[in-house]
């Protein structure tokens, strides 16, 4: 490089530090970095919380479920959560599925349990007379034969009652068809009146037509009545009925026996459960209620109970009535 004035010649350098340049760049990379990693961190941690909170109603699922077993259904999930959340459903819903889990296995031991009993007593009964019999003695042998025979009697009827409770839960346990309601009734009525010698009176018969499946509504009416003819004396005024009211069907028997206390009442539907009016009177099995519960649960319907000591007990069974009253015909 030369100079105008200046006949001498020059270099003239510039110098450019990269280093410098980059190192700043190079802090603020590392920075970057450094936060990034910090924050990938802290979010796959929390992360990690969460799924562990969202994801533990599920495991404590499954520790329930490896934790029942045939002898021990008293595990539950635990709640935790706010009401309408998924996961708290979930767990609401498994337990209340477990309840009724343990209750259905409970009421199948205990009606296992009572049913051996049953069978046990009259086989004991028929045992312990066979092994005393004097076959010389024809006397002793004809008393012992209508005792064997009674008591075979009375295990096939437990037997049959048990058959029919099992094919209750079965759909095709009723076949509905129209039924005229008021004949039913008074069919019924006149079949019931023959089993024992009591005031028995025809209230009033429902006329219209309904789906029913009269087999079993004849057979529930007759269980209602037999019922109410154990716990009354000859001459006791027992009463039957039907009526079509508010889209339901009822029928009921009333009697004037020495009633159902208040703390049998809910109990009297259970297998093989008797009132303490029943314990005295009753030689049946104590299944003639559960069956007659279980042909209007059959129905879509229910058995009300209304009764106080002294005063009788009268048996309704509302049933739903889906056909219309039939019409009145001109004269």
């Amino acid at each position: 490089m030369t100079l105008a004035s200046d006949p001498s010649r020059g270099v003239a350098v510039v110098a450019y530090f990269a280093d410098q340049e980059r190192e700043s760049a190079d802090e603020s990379a590392q920075i970057m970095l450094a936060v990034g990693a910090g924050t990938m961190l802290l979010a796959a941690a929390g992360a990690w919380v969460v799924a562990g909170r969202v994801l533990q109603p599920v495991r404590d699922v499954v520790a329930t479920a490896q934790g029942i077993t045939e002898t021990d259904l008293s595990g539950r999930i635990p709640v935790e959560g706010r009401p309408g959340d998924e996961l708290t459903e979930l767990a609401v819903t498994v337990n209340s599925m477990l309840d009724r889990v343990e209750q259905g296995v409970a009421a199948q031991r205990r009606f296992l349990d009572d049913a051996g009993h049953e069978l046990r007593t009259p086989i004991t009964i028929v045992r312990g007379h066979l092994d005393v019999l004097d076959p010389a003695d024809p006397a002793d042998v004809r008393e012992t034969v209508a005792l064997v025979d009674d008591e075979l009697g009375r295990m096939n009827r437990l037997v049959s009652d048990l058959l029919l409770l099992a094919r209750a839960e079965q759909p095709a346990f009723v076949r509905p068809q129209p039924v005229d309601v008021a004949a039913l009734t008074a069919d019924v009525f006149g079949k019931v009146r023959r089993l024992a010698d009591r005031a028995w009176v025809l209230e009033t018969a429902a006329d219209a037509d309904v789906p029913l499946d009269a087999q079993r509504v004849t057979q529930m009416l007759v269980a209602l009545a037999d019922n109410a003819a154990r716990y009354t004396a000859p001459g006791d005024r027992i009463a039957l009925g039907s009526q079509v009211s508010g889209g339901e069907l009822r029928f009921w028997v009333a009697d004037s026996g020495p009633g159902i206390a208040e703390e049998d009442r809910a109990r009297v539907f259970e297998r093989f459960a008797r009132g303490a009016a029943g314990a005295r009177r009753s030689d049946g099995a104590g299944l003639g209620l559960s069956i007659v519960q279980a042909i209007a649960a059959a129905h879509g319907g229910r058995v009300l109970l209304d009764s106080r000591p002294g005063a009788g007990a009268t048996f309704t069974v509302v049933l739903p009535a889906d056909g219309a009253p039939r019409p009145q015909e001109d004269p």
